[in-house]
């Protein structure tokens, strides 16, 4: 009989003791598992829904722009899922080597690697490992916190037991690889593929998939964009397991080795769309169901007119911010019916998320003034009648004008163009504040308004998304216009984009006071406060600024799109001498010059009839295409895409496609 070897802390216990200590613990273990089952099932039912779709079809938004390109959010990440069947091998032996070896072999629990992980736990006296399956991993991240307690666990392995009984393993595994939180905001391998590599999960290499399988259990602190060198390391790990395993030779392994995955901040989203993907995502999720699969969105947002929007922010902030105190700006374009095609929340996304074109409140100043003449119009009032503009005194209240100048007797439409502010609240009183309130709800306007005189001088507070849904109702020539950024959606089920069905929201129409409004406006561009707007075309818009320069705005349309710009500071300190006239009207001229180009982003076209639950939605058709069945044609014979110009101009006229410009001349052609 040989002897015993000899160790330091002295002699090891004979193989079959061993052998038998580890049975009695496995059988301990069982026994405590099978009486604690009882507890945490009753958990279980009473916490969990009786569903299996928060494994298997758990919510995914994707967002696409509109001409179909993908548009991602900052932080989080999630793909449309792909199944086991559609992975790379080497994705599932990297994972599977890593992670839970056998896991087409055991069943929702792997007792010999919890009682490893007990023994590990107890020499470090603390829970330092958790044996888990991928089941248990997956039970772990769908239902239950991260906290490491017994408790916790074994309520963990009570579901993987009933999740093991409703599931096949391949949708287990499915489920994991789509749902596992991979560093950086991606969740999921298709995510991690896309934004670490800018790749589909299909084309990972080996080394790239040991790379993200070697996230799994520290994903921040081995993400390769903060430790490429504990990113390599660990990927390391994960090759040598795969060949453990005999997934993959030595050989294999080493050439890995030498050539590792290398991560890099590819831009798969320009960073300034990313104020526009937060505030559709949030709407989205307000109304798509938590559970159904994956649902991709259509939105309205033209990259072409968001790039230029953050270029003609950043450029002008960058040149006159810092000599006017100046730190933030935002912009927002849109088209009269309201579709979004361009949002910047401020000077920089990577630094600030805050939305500054949807989330601020500040005052408009002027801007607000449209509201004020809409009032007096409505109460038989015309822009060639006159007003007092002189020094008004309400209670103590004295309005002054910019300069402490009046004019004494002049048109609306002076006072207008030259914002007056005597002339604004004489004429709100004379009207009404209440009307003026009236007015503002009529064309739009959801803001909270405060009914006092100094109302008339916009001192209550609205945001730039708002502001400028009103002024699209001007130049759509109906009211009210609400703002939007999603077009279309497409479900597992549907073989297309459905459109959107917007028939339902009731609008009225502006009739005269239409061609009123515009020459107000166009007036303000033309001989007023706003000729550092004009355009060498139609301009029509307003400036706005607030005491001591702590608002600037200018906010207006040409024939093809309605655009607003608000200038200011976070922490509402002074500007110097930023007007609306002045840096709001320069990033708006900047901007409009170079996008003077007709979009209609965002439109899909339509089938014949979709049905979406209840109601239907139906292509909008001509009157001629109606009666010949076929689309009208234009003046160069091809044919007119009537739904996108009867959108663009309520002028439009299907029977030859064109409309009338708001700057006069001729009727012009269509061209979209």
């Amino acid at each position: 009989m040989s002897a015993p070897e000899i160790h330091e802390d002295g002699p090891a216990a004979p193989r079959s003791s061993r052998s038998q200590w580890g049975c009695a613990f496995a059988a301990l273990l069982t026994a405590i598992f099978l009486v604690s089952s009882a507890t945490s099932a009753l958990w279980f039912l009473i916490n969990i829904p009786s569903s299996l779709r928060e494994v298997t079809s758990r919510r995914v938004i994707e967002l696409k722009t509109a001409d179909g390109h993908d548009l991602f959010r900052r932080g989080q990440l999630q793909l449309r899922p792909v199944a086991v069947q559609d992975l790379p091998p080497d994705v599932i032996n990297a994972v599977l080597s890593i992670e839970d070896r056998h896991f087409y072999e055991h069943g929702s629990v792997d007792f010999l690697s919890m009682l490893r992980a007990f023994i590990q736990n107890r020499e470090a006296g603390k829970i330092v490992a958790g044996g888990s399956t991928i089941t248990q991993q997956l039970v772990k991240i769908t239902f239950l916190s991260p906290e490491r307690t017994y408790n916790r666990k074994i309520q963990e392995a009570t579901i993987s037991f009933w999740l093991e009984h409703h599931l096949s393993k391949d949708e287990i595994l499915t489920a994991y690889l789509n749902n596992v939180y991979l560093g950086s905001g991606t969740v999921g391998f298709p995510a991690a593929a896309k934004v670490y590599f800018g790749k589909k999960v299909g084309d990972l290499s080996l080394a790239e998939a040991a790379m993200l399988a070697g996230m799994i259990n520290a994903p921040s602190q081995d993400d390769p964009f903060h430790n490429v060198d504990a990113a390599h390391k660990r990927a390391g790990v994960v090759l040598d397991a795969m060949v453990e395993n005999g997934k993959i030779t030595a050989e294999t392994a080493m050439r890995a080795k030498l050539h590792p995955a290398i991560a890099a901040q590819t831009e798969i989203s320009p960073p300034a769309t990313g104020w526009f993907a937060d505030w559709v995502y949030d709407k989205a999720t307000a109304v798509a169901p938590a559970y159904g699969g994956p649902v991709s969105l259509r939105t309205t947002i033209d990259l072409r007119l968001q790039q230029l929007a953050a270029n003609v922010v950043n450029t002008t902030l960058a040149k006159f911010g810092d000599e006017k105190h100046a730190s933030q700006a935002a912009l927002l374009a849109m088209r009269p019916d309201g579709a979004v095609l361009a949002m910047v929340g401020g000077r920089s996304y990577t630094d600030s998320q805050y939305n500054r074109a949807v989330q601020a409140q500040r005052q408009p100043g002027s801007a607000f003034k449209l509201f004020d003449y809409y009032a007096a119009f409505r109460q038989g009032m015309g822009p060639q009648d006159k007003i007092l503009d002189a020094p008004v005194d309400l209670h103590g209240w004295h309005p002054e004008n910019y300069g402490h100048r009046n004019h004494g007797e002049v048109t609306l439409a002076d006072a207008f163009a030259n914002s007056l502010n005597d002339a604004a609240v004489r004429l709100a009183q004379q009207v009404g504040i209440r009307q003026v309130i009236a007015a503002a709800r009529d064309l739009g306007l959801h803001a909270r308004l405060q009914n006092n005189p100094s109302l008339a001088l916009g001192t209550s507070e609205v945001t730039l998304l708002d502001l400028t849904s009103a002024y699209a109702a001007v130049r759509a020539g109906k009211t009210p216009v609400t703002p939007y950024g999603i077009s279309g959606f497409r479900t597992a089920q549907d073989s297309d984009y459905v459109a959107v069905d917007r028939t339902s929201e009731a609008q009225h129409s502006l009739g005269q006071y239409q061609a009123q409004l515009i020459g107000l406006l166009r007036g303000v561009v033309e001989r007023g406060t706003g000729r550092p707007a004009a355009l060498d075309r139609f301009a029509a818009g307003k400036t706005g600024t607030t005491q001591d320069y702590r608002d600037a705005w200018f906010i207006g349309f040409d024939d093809f799109l309605v655009v607003g710009v608000w200038v200011g500071n976070d922490d509402h300190s002074p500007m110097k001498g930023v007007t609306g006239g002045l840096l709001p009207a320069k990033i708006w001229k900047d901007f409009m010059q170079e996008a003077n180009v007709p979009s209609m982003a965002g439109a899909i076209p339509e089938p014949a009839v979709t049905t979406v639950g209840q109601s239907q939605v139906q292509p909008e058709v001509s009157s001629n295409a109606a009666t010949t069945g076929t689309p009208p044609t234009d003046a160069q014979g091809g044919q007119c895409n009537v739904p996108a110009c009867e959108r663009s101009y309520s002028s439009f006229r299907g029977s030859d496609c064109t409309y009338q410009p708001y700057s006069g001349g001729p009727r012009q052609h269509c061209d979209h």
